[in-house]
């Protein structure tokens, strides 16, 4: 029913999995930075999606609203996102996150090799990770959906959704082009700034 969680007997665990691998993500991070003297990440965010954007995508997705859909058929009930600095640390990170004690990762798609057609750029994995006393997907486990991005790509992001969903938009051809443009010269950014990190790596840093 409506006025029913669609997470159902889940919901009060969900935030509480997210607080938890937040903190391992974070520990993940520092143990990073004490092996290659700088940290991995800009900043890390998470949310557990809202009950109405849930239903909104099972409806889109044409899914029955119920829990067992919403928990183990759509992956992003609880999300997480990690903005890097240079592109070499999002996959860094993301080995990382696949060494992770318990977590087993289901599915990841390379967005960044492989651009959408909009520009749209980042890292995607679905993480099974264990729940306490058991969650609704197999073995027991919930799925945590991981973004990682640089600041360009997140920004790029940010900025893409808030134009692409105000209403009644004129000239949408146009700014989809300018949209795509300036995520292929932020791209081109990223290549940059990592060549330039490197280099630095290479030369120890030295003035």
């Amino acid at each position: 029913m409506e006025n029913e969680s669609i997470y159902g007997p889940y919901a009060p665990l969900l935030p509480e999995l997210l607080e938890s691998m937040m903190g391992r993500i974070t520990l993940l991070g520092e143990t990073m930075r004490a092996k290659r003297g700088d940290r991995p990440w800009e900043h890390l965010s998470g949310r557990v999606k809202a009950e109405t954007s849930m239903r909104e995508k099972l409806r889109r997705l044409g899914l029955e609203e119920n829990c067992e859909n919403a928990l183990n058929r759509v992956y992003d009930a609880i999300g997480i996102r990690v903005v890097c600095r240079f592109l070499n640390d999002i996959y860094q990170v993301a080995e990382a996150l696949r060494n992770m004690e318990g977590v087993r990762v289901v599915w990841e798609k390379d967005y960044i090799v492989n651009a959408k057609e909009n520009g749209y750029r980042s890292y995607h994995m679905i993480l099974r990770v264990p729940g306490e006393g058991g969650g609704p997907c197999p073995g027991g486990a919930f799925h945590v959906e991981v973004q990682l991005r640089t600041i360009a790509m997140d920004s790029w992001a940010a900025l893409e959704h808030e134009i692409s969903y105000k209403q009644k938009l004129r000239k949408k051809d146009m700014i989809r082009k300018e949209l795509k443009r300036c995520a292929d010269e932020l791209a081109a950014c990223d290549v940059s700034m990592q060549a330039i990190r490197d280099v630095i790596d290479e030369s120890g840093g030295e003035e």
